[in-house]
């Protein structure tokens, strides 16, 4: 199986990388022979009475000097692009870690904001104030102050008048009914089953409305 080769610029990359190492070691190289002879980068390349010296190659010399000195230039230059590219990579990052931070608390807000709705207590739209003994409502658990939050499926959304309420038993004649009530604080699930017995109506205890 063929691996895929790198992309075209980075290909482009190293083969500049390559030139210049290729360079780089044929100026080396011909510095370490001349250097045999007492050449470096600073020597003097005359005499002491001032002619050029014979003992060396001095266009080689030369030559290799000037790679040298390219050398360290385009040195220099690749190390500069290296630390703007680092600056530039730290500014992403720090851009990144702001944007994360922010979207997180964004994030954990909202889901605060979720946490306290749905703490929320519920909200009641009518409230039993009496209750006849033996009847439904007695037996169901119903006690006077309750405040009904959900009475079959009548609720908070849905509540107009105790005309709904009324529907709602008519309807249920002998069925259960789930009501929900608020009692002290809390919240009570109740089963009531309207229906007929030794009293008045269908339930035996008095609903009003809340006036909220």
């Amino acid at each position: 199986m063929t691996c895929p080769g790198p992309p075209a610029s980075e290909g482009r990359a190293r083969g500049r990388n390559q030139g210049h190492i290729l360079s780089r070691t044929m100026a080396y190289t011909v510095i370490f022979a001349i250097q045999q002879k007492g050449v470096g980068m600073n020597e003097p390349l005359v005499d002491c009475e001032g002619y050029p010296r014979a003992d060396v190659d001095l266009y080689q010399v030369r030559t290799a000097r000037h790679n040298i000195i390219c050398l360290q230039n385009d040195h220099k230059a690749v190390m500069k692009q290296v630390e703007e590219a680092l600056h530039q990579l730290h500014a992403r990052d720090k851009e990144k870690q702001a944007r994360d931070m922010a979207e997180a608390h964004k994030e954990a807000m909202s889901h605060r904001l979720g946490q306290s709705e749905n703490h929320r207590p519920p909200q009641a739209f009518a409230k039993v104030n009496s209750i006849s003994p033996g009847s439904p409502a007695s037996i169901a658990g119903l006690q006077v102050d309750d405040e009904i939050v959900e009475f079959g499926s009548v609720n908070t959304q849905n509540f107009q008048s105790l005309n709904n309420i009324s529907s709602v038993v008519q309807h249920s004649d002998g069925k259960p009914l789930n009501v929900t009530v608020l009692r002290r604080g809390e919240k009570h699930q109740l089963r009531l089953v309207p229906t007929r017995w030794a009293g008045k109506g269908l339930l035996g205890c008095n609903i009003i409305p809340l006036q909220r």
